[in-house]
């Protein structure tokens, strides 16, 4: 076997950049429920129980079946786990549950092969199933390197050969955080390394004619989860591979946040047609994770159908139209590129030093429907009021807009928080100090009368070609507020984007989506929670390409306190604006050493003022320092009653006493000048 290097690619990663259009697999038989092909997006999670606890783990497994997962996926650390899923799919059959099982591999091949005979489907992950994972740096020349591969083929050839001979399935599941040596010394801690550390198992399995395949690309970083599975598709259709994709962001966390960086990376990839089955990852209970994938995936259910009912004039594939591409542009400058495999924000002017340019993603929220006779209700979107000092003062997390319309506020408004109104309402105002001009395209090109400092302009997708555009006067006083009513929103704004890049122009842009979920009744969740979902796809899937200098999010039914606390943990998620302490934690399974609910809440008590800081907290040594590659410390569970703490990947002390740990690890970021008082840090 010989190592392929990557060849070059164009970008083409999915079916249309235009409009949504489903990427066609090959389908894989697991049980008696197919994946991929034209089959529904397939529901899946995985147990939390000890695999040797036959009766729980059937009686989690039933819950979570029975919340809406079709899959089931079971660790099998040993070969005695992997005897035990015999005895605990019979308990299921008796009990009349014929749900596809799946065993979760990390480090034992005799285990897997054990399991293949017994259950549907095995996951196995690539960085260490047959290769070696040190953690330290090593160099492999080329000899070494094939040499290598000639090894790892030898060792997972006779798991191929038993799921030939059962029937049996096979998801090869590359995590960001578990590259084995060998792949880091070529390719580093990157999505390439990731896709080439899958290709190379699956090179394998199509040489031994077994092609029941699944594929997984999973991060706890939705940025390079996303440019990663990109990258995977349009690797697998250059050497003539189809594969289902199985879509998921790792150790995702828990709660709202857990939610939210999910829906980012999840629905990015839906929103191009990309993924076959999915599992949101979060650290609770497994039957709460089916409700939020199941909500993922109902969103694309008949939206083909959807989109040729609106009678759209082009459905065909548009991606070269679209991308800004050399020919395209004249002249042809870095600023007017755009790689779905790199990070880089679209470069934008700065206006008086607040949006475009350097500064983060600002967030306007709407409150004109508020109660504007009381300062109080400014604590919704982060501005908290004392009547008895009449101030304010600001938490972590507040708005940088209030949207007002036509209505006028019987109160003042702290000085750093800016107000929008629309434009007939603001050339009345008599004190424009911090008050901001909101037009339609057709009012800002008639009027003369503008603001001197900012001025917001709302602009569609149609009105980009329109004549009236063509008119707009660009001074350095201009901001876009890019609208969209389009099935298929995300895509027509992104073509928006794509737009101004070719034309070199460097407005600022201010995303807006507006949801309605009162008559909201396909998903048994919260609205509050598939608004969350919905604009974390919606907004984040445009700001991991680098698009947008600020979000609105706009529903009416949802509070405003939600909405601001759902636009903050879609910057953080996407990592455009950090606001608070993010919470690498793992979802839990039968590996897990501690309980993992109590102790990352424990964690978070002491930690959550730790502004910008990454906390990883992981139940056992696979998803330790492997998984928690991006995070700045590591609570990582290495035995009964014993926590391994890291400084990123790390040790910096083994074997501390569980009661010990968190004053412990408390105590290392103290001494790397990383801790702030709590007191302090708000």
């Amino acid at each position: 076997m010989i190592k392929k290097p990557f060849d070059a690619l164009n970008g083409k990663y999915c079916n249309s950049l235009d409009t949504f259009s489903r990427f066609l697999t090959r389908e894989v038989t697991i049980g008696h429920i197919p994946m991929g092909a034209n089959n529904p997006i397939r529901i899946q999670s995985m147990t939390t129980t000890d695999t040797m606890d036959t009766i729980g783990t059937v009686e989690q497994t039933i819950r979570m079946v029975d919340a809406g997962c079709e899959y089931v996926r079971i660790t099998a650390p040993s070969i005695k786990e992997a005897k035990n899923l015999a005895l605990i799919k019979k308990e299921l059959m008796v009990r009349g549950y014929n749900v596809p099982l799946i065993a979760d591999i990390h480090f034992t091949p005799n285990a897997a092969e054990e399991a293949a005979r017994i259950v549907e489907k095995v996951r196995i992950n690539p960085g260490n199933y047959a290769d070696k994972k040190r953690f330290e740096n090593f160099e492999y020349t080329d000899t070494e390197y094939n040499a290598e591969l000639e090894r790892i083929y030898k060792k997972f050839s006779p798991l191929v050969k038993v799921c030939k001979e059962y029937g049996t399935a096979m998801r090869i599941g590359t995590n960001h955080g578990s590259l084995s040596d060998r792949i880091m010394s070529h390719y580093g801690d990157t999505p390439q390394g990731m896709v080439e550390s899958a290709m190379e198992f699956m090179r394998m399995c199509e040489d031994l004619n077994y092609y029941n395949l699944v594929i997984s690309m999973k991060s706890s970083n939705p940025q390079v989860m996303v440019q990663a599975y990109r990258l995977l598709v349009e690797t697998m259709v250059k050497e003539g591979m189809n594969y289902p994709l199985h879509l998921g962001v790792t150790e995702a966390g828990d709660g709202e946040d857990g939610r939210i960086k999910s829906a980012v990376g999840i629905g990015a990839l839906l929103e191009d047609g990309l993924g076959d089955t999915i599992r949101v990852s979060l650290t609770e209970d497994p039957e709460f994770e089916a409700p939020v994938a199941i909500s993922l995936a109902d969103r694309y259910k008949g939206r083909e159908l959807a989109i040729i009912g609106s009678k759209l004039s082009d459905l065909e594939p548009q991606t070269s139209d679209l991308r800004p591409q050399s020919s395209d542009l004249s002249p042809q400058t870095s600023d007017n590129t755009h790689n779905p495999y790199e990070y880089q924000k679209r470069h934008t002017s700065e206006l008086n030093t607040f949006i475009g340019g350097h500064q983060v993603p600002r967030v306007v929220i709407d409150i004109s429907k508020k109660n504007l006779k009381d300062p109080a209700i400014l604590s919704e979107v982060g501005y908290l009021y004392s009547s008895l000092l009449d101030k304010y003062n600001m938490a972590e997390q507040s708005t940088d807009f209030v949207y007002l319309a036509d209505e006028l506020p019987s109160f003042s408004f702290p000085g750093n928080l800016k107000q929008l109104y629309n434009y007939s309402t603001w050339k009345l105002l008599g004190d424009k100090s911090n008050c901001h001009p909101f037009y339609s395209l057709e009012e800002y090109t008639s009027s003369k009368d503008h603001d001197p400092a900012l001025n917001l302009v709302s602009i569609s997708n149609q009105d980009i070609d329109s004549e009236l555009f063509k008119e707009l006067s660009i001074d350095n006083t201009l901001v876009f507020v890019l609208e969209t009513h389009a099935i298929c929103g995300l895509q027509d704004q992104r073509n928006v984007f794509f737009k101004l890049l070719n034309r070199g122009l460097k407005i600022p842009v201010i995303i807006k989506r507006k949801y309605s979920l009162t008559d909201q009744s396909a998903t048994i969740l919260p609205k509050d929670t598939d608004f969350q979902l919905y604009a974390a796809t919606d907004l984040g899937g445009l700001l991991l390409d680098g698009f947008g200098d600020g979000v609105w999010a706009d529903a009416s039914d949802i509070s405003s306190k939600t909405i601001l606390s759902t636009s903050f943990g879609i910057l953080q998620a996407t990592r455009s604006r950090i606001s608070k302490t993010e919470y690498i934690s793992c979802p839990s399974c039968g590996r897990t050493l501690f309980d993992l609910q109590i102790t990352t809440q424990m964690i978070r008590s002491r930690t959550d003022h730790l502004k910008g800081l990454k906390i990883g907290i992981m139940g056992c040594i696979v998803n330790g320092p492997g998984e928690m590659a991006d995070a700045d410390y590591g609570y990582v569970g290495t035995g009964p009653g014993k926590i391994t703490l890291y400084r990123g990947k790390e040790v910096v002390k083994k074997n501390v006493n569980t009661e010990n740990a968190l004053d412990e690890l408390i105590g290392i970021i103290r001494g790397d000048g990383n801790w702030v008082d709590p007191e302090l840090g708000n």
